[in-house]
């Protein structure tokens, strides 16, 4: 499995972890539904950022 999949499965856990406790303090549904889709991005653009592969220029050897 590679590792930007790892980054989403954590990101879906923590996401849903969260709504939920959202939910049982009485949140509503679209105020949850919009960190739910903030966490996702953030996580999305984590996930990029750690996993993407450096370039190399041409002074490096």
């Amino acid at each position: 499995m590679s590792n930007f999949a790892i980054f989403l499965i954590g990101t879906a856990f923590v996401t849903l972890g969260l709504a939920f406790s959202a939910h049982k303090l009485g949140a509503t549904p679209i105020w949850i539904s919009i960190g739910s889709l903030i966490i996702v991005g953030l996580g999305i653009m984590i996930a990029v950022s750690k996993t993407r592969t450096k370039e190399k220029s041409g002074n490096d050897k």
